[in-house]
């Protein structure tokens, strides 16, 4: 029941793109700076300030955000940050912030930002090889290239395993994640290229990256990122999913909130300090946004993308499959926060960031009116166009609930299911798929959207005393699922994936 999605690539023209369009046709001038040293800190929260306060113009921002809502523009959030304070804190339907959103390759710019710190704390070191973490393991395919690998290829993308790269790597990364050890199947692979030689985007290097990161400190990644990283920034909710054998994906599936994500760029634009400690070190944040390799239209550093053509020479960003960006702009003190599902085309943002932002170095004269203007839409962006159903449990949801539906080959993949209603809020979905343990959804029957513990946010309704629907929010927009029962069989289909497969209570 889980839909696979298409690869959106990190087009170089759209990545250029970006500042151009987020801080207007002065960020072409190259202006490098660093930024000033914070007034506050956010471990706590942001604090906030008017758009004109930090020289963007609301009335501007308003009616851009009111273009790519009319646009359909696959636009979860917004947030711009400037000086500190946040200026846009936006959420568009079907996404209300509500619960952390996924992140996808932004996630690789973390598990690098960690490794920095396990350096610093003497924990492993740049040059070590990479097969030197893995003693009591066979690694197939082990010659000289493959012995020369070292932590900074596979931080910088420069390992020179076979791999689809950037065009091909996810079907790089199916294949590791089809195989029962994904870190095996990634220590396995065929050498292509002599290490240190040629850029190759590799999502399952950076898997790599986390399995070392726990060799080296007895705690998997998610464990040292919370201890030190996201608590010290005062990160307390997300979700960071691990693998069949229990390391933190290093590539991906890390969801926070976007506010909590600006925290991540607050860090980099801050030189790895926060409050009176050195989270990672200055000098481990400059190798990492400066260019090792050259990647097309920019450049990479340590999991980092680094502005090369058209941009200021000191802008750098972490970016994720379906449109999730973190961009920091030191020479203006600016971060831009971007959620999205299925966003591959960065212009669509020109309506509302190719001219607010007026003034760099000084505030525009205060404009109430349309601060207020702004603030009033706010809150109907996130709302749904109609009111979510909402209706007392039919007496099916009783009936049926617990019972396990069985189901022969089918389009999803799916062996079983069992829909438990626990109450008039949340229902519980048990899906065991043909190839993997059983799947738990929690689904709010309120609206609200549950995010179970493999990162799928789910809600529901009746629609019917005989059907029920699910609405899944996905990499790449919603999916649906109705569930038809009719006694003792259910009928499942979904008009987004072109599916439909009936099933029936399995015999005692």
């Amino acid at each position: 029941m889980r839909s696979r999605t298409v690869v959106v690539g990190l087009l170089a023209l759209a990545i250029l793109a970006v500042l151009a369009i987020v801080l207007g046709p002065r960020m072409l001038q190259s202006r490098q700076a660093e930024a000033p040293a914070p007034a506050y800190w956010p471990t706590n929260g942001w604090r906030t300030s008017t758009p004109e306060e930090q020289g963007f113009d609301s009335a501007r921002l308003a009616e851009g955000l009111q273009e790519l809502r009319d646009g359909n523009v696959p636009i979860n959030s917004l947030l711009i940050i400037r000086n500190g304070h946040v200026i846009l804190d936006a959420y568009l339907d079907p996404y209300d912030g509500s619960f952390p959103h996924k992140l996808a390759s932004v996630t690789k710019s973390v598990t690098t930002t960690l490794v920095g710190i396990a350096i610093d704390r003497g924990e492993l070191s740049l040059d070590q090889p990479m097969v030197s973490f893995f003693p009591d393991r066979t690694i197939a395919n082990l010659d000289s290239r493959k012995n020369a690998i070292t932590v900074k290829h596979l931080a910088e993308m420069l390992n020179g395993m076979e791999s689809g790269c950037l065009a091909g790597d996810e079907p790089t990364l199916d294949a590791m994640r089809s195989a029962p050890d994904w870190v095996q199947a990634a220590l396995d692979r065929k050498m292509a290229e002599d290490p240190g030689t040629t850029f190759c985007y590799d999502s399952p290097g950076m898997h790599l990256l986390s399995a070392i990161l726990q060799e080296a400190t007895g705690m998997t990644g998610l464990e040292f990122a919370r201890q030190n990283l996201f608590e010290p920034l005062g990160i307390h909710e997300l979700l960071w999913v691990p693998d069949p054998q229990g390391y933190t994906r290093g590539w991906g599936d890390l969801y926070l909130y976007p506010q909590d994500a600006a925290k991540i760029g607050y860090l980099w634009l801050n030189r790895g300090r926060w409050e009176d400690k050195q989270i990672v070190s200055a000098g481990w944040v400059a190798d990492s946004v400066r260019a090792h390799s050259n990647a097309g239209g920019d450049d990479y550093g340590y999991g980092i993308w680094v502005a090369r053509s058209k941009a200021p020479d000191d802008s750098y960003f972490a970016v994720g499959r379906g449109g999730q960006y973190v961009r920091v702009y030191p020479s203006y003190n600016a971060i831009v926060v971007v959620t999205a599902q299925g966003l591959d085309d960065y212009d669509a943002l020109d309506p509302l960031l190719g001219s607010s932002f007026i003034s760099p170095d000084a505030p525009l004269p205060p404009n109430p009116e349309a601060v207020a203007h702004l603030n009033a839409m706010l809150p109907s962006l996130a709302q749904a166009p109609h009111p979510w159903p909402t209706s007392p449990l039919p007496d099916t949801a009783k009936s049926i609930s617990g019972e396990q539906f069985t189901f022969g080959p089918n389009a999803a993949d799916v062996e079983s299911l069992r829909l438990e209603c626990i109450n008039t809020s949340e229902c519980m979905l048990r899906i065991k798929p043909t190839q993997e343990g059983e799947l738990v959804w929690p689904v709010g029957l309120d609206g609200k959207y549950r995010l179970s513990s493999e990162g799928q946010a789910t809600r529901g309704y009746w629609a019917d005393p005989q059907t029920f629907v699910i609405e899944t929010f996905q990499d790449q927009g919603l999916v649906t699922y109705s569930l038809s029962f009719d006694n003792s069989r259910v009928r499942v289909s979904s008009p987004e994936l072109g599916i439909a497969f009936e099933g029936q209570i399995e015999s005692p």
